[in-house]
């Protein structure tokens, strides 16, 4: 059958129309008011390769070795030139353009959307895969609908299902052609709590249609709601600039100002949003799990989809678009997925709202059992951090004391929440103002102020995402942070009382935290002005140490940056420390590393790094140390004492920096390997060493020789090199050669360097991807040398946090995985649930 109409489409048909398209008719079948249309199914997708005769050209020319990138971007060229370039047969043209034209009469405007089927695409991890095309016409239908099809045949697709054994020729997709709904407002609800499950509902709103809230290019409202009592318990309303809105004249989605007495104006209305969570309780009841739903209103009343949307008092039409399972909620809280290949590509629907599991953040994925809503269900999970960091105010009136008002949005980075006294720290001279309790509001924290971050309460940035400096040692050491705030510095003043909530990412006047029970928030902060000279607790990790961690092949390690939260990490029960940073320790002396010599001499620079390194050791052993030794770019090196001697570089994260620079300075690197060589005479046999930004089997053997100047056996000790280079994963060979014992992936560098994408620059941030086929061709290949040569190979990057990225080392054999502090855990069960699979495949 060529079409199928969505209201005979129910969750059996998946085969034939895809994940998409058997959601939205089981939503039409259950009463929901969802738009009218139909499905152009996997079998006409199918039976126009057959008839066109393209099936074996097309075929053949995807069958290419992804791991060269070159052959891949030839193959999905040629593909999707095929594909487009060949008419449908007249029996399917006909069929199609019938059921449009019974669809509006012929004059629908139409969202057309891809709906695959067969293919078990993890949920974020390769989004963008295949297409949606909004206010579409009927001259404009069918080259959408075979732009569908050609979507199938993306790089990143070809490169996935090659990865993964799948065959091309049995991956099918199916096309849903839905009538558009004119969104005068629309966004994404969760109908349970996207973290923890918690019977909370919490919905996003915006003007128009919602691809203004994919895209980032405004801040949506967000509002929370007691799904139990109906208690509106929070409302965000959020300074909306732009909209997206079809123009009349051309039909094409355009983005447009907000006027300006709407930016500031509710989007929902009471009446609104009640009807939005009854709809997801229904929902939710018709899934028997917690849902991820599109949603829209149109103010012109076209509801003709068999449901009674006119009779609930809204003030316009409510359309629902679509609803997924919520894949973050931690596997204890929710239920299991349905089927669906959850096509997060999808930019919003029949509106262009949220795609599916948006709320889960571009770093977030999905899949994984993550229950720290800030490294995983990301800074919209809970409508926390927004792209243009907007306004927002509190109209719930949730806030107790003097606080409330929410001043300022961002990404939460580290959980908890914390009230506390603003010091405005705008150069390292104003370290000094900060106490305990206080909250440091910077620009950008970098590793000299690590001193003041432990003594801080909370900690707000204008810059900064969540592989920021302040976002890493903000979560190491269980200070809430909100970063990305973008003039936070302007907005307060030295002495202003604030409270800063790192789950939602906001920033709020007054103390907030007055009601709060003691220990309560994620970050152990909850400080109150009794008690703000006390500092922020831990995260409470009992849950993660010790004997109830899982048992795994692959060892899970643990990041550190600050050697005071050892002990901290040490209680996650991790296999070790992964990496633990040098420059901390050397920076937060407050001079440069030759001044610090100059100063106060060389013994007592080699044992500043001792005292750190030790305080590691001592709380990990005999569990491995691996310690980089100093990488920091020369920008950080010139807030210090002695800071004026330091090169001026238009980009220092590209020059003068890690191994380069220690080569150079050999002085200053043979007392720093002095460090190591203490340690081992103290009996410290569980410290490794890793050299940093390694280029090539050159800068190895360098290395290897100032180890055996500096009186350490490299044949008898333990030292490797960082691979965060497309040069040093390509020479990976000769660095194997050169007798490293481990190699480790820096994946935040290898990703920024390998994709040309400055991971801090938050006009390009969405770009960043360590899931790219690029990154993870460079990665999977030295996984492969190395095993060959018995190398051990770990990762230690962002990255390491993310279940996506742990699935994909573990099935290709890596050794470690060291991430965060409070992904450990999560982490654990994520190896364990691969190396599980991977067994069973094996017997099967």
């Amino acid at each position: 059958m060529t079409v199928l109409w969505l209201d005979d489409v129910t969750a059996d048909d998946f085969d034939s129309v895809g994940g998409k398209a058997a959601s939205l008719g089981e939503l039409t079948a259950a009463g929901l008011p969802v738009p009218p249309g139909f499905v152009v199914s996997a079998e006409t997708y199918r039976s126009f390769l057959e008839e066109t005769g393209i099936a074996a050209e097309l075929f053949d020319a995807v069958d290419v070795d992804a791991s060269d990138s070159a052959a891949l971007a030839r193959a999905a060229e040629r593909a999707q030139e095929l594909i487009r370039g060949t008419e449908m047969p007249e029996s399917v043209r006909s069929t199609i353009l019938a059921a449009y034209d019974d669809l509006d009469d012929g004059a629908a405007s139409v969202a057309v959307r891809s709906s695959a089927t067969a293919e078990d695409l993890p949920d974020a991890s390769f989004a963008g895969q295949q297409e949606t095309f909004l206010n579409v016409d009927r001259s404009r239908l069918l080259d959408a609908v075979r732009d569908c099809w050609a979507s199938l045949f993306t790089q990143r697709a070809i490169y996935y299902r090659n990865e993964q054994g799948f065959a091309h020729d049995r991956v099918n997709i199916a096309v849903v052609v839905q009538r558009m709904v004119d969104a005068e407002r629309s966004g994404v609800m969760f109908t349970s709590h996207p973290t923890t499950g918690d019977s909370r509902v919490i919905a996003e709103a915006a003007w128009g249609l919602g691809e203004a809230v994919v895209s980032g290019a405004v801040s949506p409202d967000r509002y929370v709601v007691d799904r139990e009592t109906g208690e509106v318990l929070e409302v965000d309303v959020s300074t909306k600039k732009v909209m997206h809105v079809r123009d009349p004249e051309t039909g094409e989605t355009v983005e447009r100002p907000v006027p300006e007495e709407r930016r500031d104006e509710r989007v929902l209305s009471d009446a609104e949003l009640e009807r939005l969570v009854e709809l997801g309780e229904t929902v939710q009841a018709h899934y028997g799990a917690p849902q991820d739903v599109e949603w829209a209103i149109d103010e012109r009343g076209t509801t003709e989809s068999g449901s009674d949307a006119d009779a609930v008092g809204t003030d316009g039409d409510l359309f629902l678009l679509q609803s997924r399972p919520i894949t973050t909620i931690d596997g204890d809280a929710g239920a299991e997925d349905a089927p669906d290949e959850t096509d997060a590509a999808d930019p919003g629907g029949a509106t262009g709202a949220t795609g599916a599991n948006a709320g889960a953040g571009a770093d977030a994925g999905s899949g994984g059992s993550w229950t720290d809503a800030s490294e995983s269900a990301g800074p919209d999970a809970a409508g926390s951090g927004t792209a243009d960091g907007g306004t927002r105010v509190d109209e719930s009136g949730s806030g107790s004391g003097a606080g409330g008002d929410v001043a300022l949005t961002g990404f939460g980075a580290s959980p908890g929440r914390v009230a506390g006294g603003a010091a405005i720290v705008r150069t390292l001279d104003h370290l000094d103002r900060v106490s305990e309790g206080d909250v440091i509001v910077a620009e950008m924290t970098t590793p000299d102020m690590v001193p003041a971050m432990e003594r801080a309460a909370g900690i707000v940035t204008d810059e900064g995402g969540m592989t920021s400096h302040a976002a890493i040692v903000s979560r190491e050491l269980g200070v809430p942070a909100v970063v990305g705030t973008e003039d936070a510095t302007d907005t307060f003043e030295d002495g202003d009382l604030l409270t800063i909530d790192g789950d939602k990412g906001t920033v709020s006047h007054g103390d907030a935290t007055a009601g709060d029970a003691a220990g309560e928030g994620a970050g152990g902060g909850g400080g109150t002005e009794s008690d703000a000279d006390a500092p922020p607790g831990p995260v409470d990790l009992s849950a993660q140490s010790g004997a109830g961690k899982p048992m795994t092949a692959t060892d899970v390690k643990v990041n550190l940056s600050v050697p005071d939260a050892a002990e901290r990490a040490a209680d996650t029960g991790a296999d070790g420390v992964g990496l633990l940073r040098t420059e901390h320790m050397v920076l937060s002396t407050g001079k440069t590393p030759e001044r610090f010599i100059e100063t106060e001499g060389k013994e007592a620079f080699t044992d500043e790094l001792v005292a750190g390194i030790r305080t590691v050791a001592d709380a990990f052993y005999p569990r491995p140390v691996r310690v980089r030794t100093l990488d920091a770019p020369t920008d950080e090196f010139r807030e210090l004492e002695g800071g004026e001697d330091e090169p001026h570089e238009h980009n220092p994260m590209l020059g003068w920096r890690g191994i380069r620079r220690s080569l150079d300075q050999p002085g200053v690197f043979a007392h720093e390997l002095a460090a190591f060589r203490d340690l081992y005479d103290m009996g410290y046999d569980n410290v490794e060493i890793m050299f940093p930004l390694v280029n090539d089997a050159e800068d190895v053997h360098r290395a290897r020789e100032a180890l055996a100047d500096a009186g350490i056996d490299p044949d008898k000790r333990t030292w490797g090199a960082m691979v965060e280079t497309p040069a040093s994963a390509l020479c990976i060979e000769g660095i194997v050669g050169a007798g490293v014992d481990f190699v480790s992936f820096g994946t935040n560098d290898l990703t920024q360097y390998t994709l040309a994408v400055d991971r801090n620059n938050e006009r390009i941030a969405g770009r960043f991807d360590e899931l790219h086929p690029a990154v993870l061709e460079l990665i999977e290949s030295t996984i492969e040398t190395c095993c060959e040569h018995d190398v051990a190979t770990s990762i230690c990057g962002q990255a390491a946090s993310k279940p996506q990225m742990v699935e994909a080392l573990v099935q290709a054999g890596i050794t470690s995985v060291s991430p965060n502090v409070d992904a450990v855990h999560d982490v654990q069960r994520e190896a364990k649930r691969v190396e599980q699979r991977l067994l069973l495949d094996s017997v099967r």
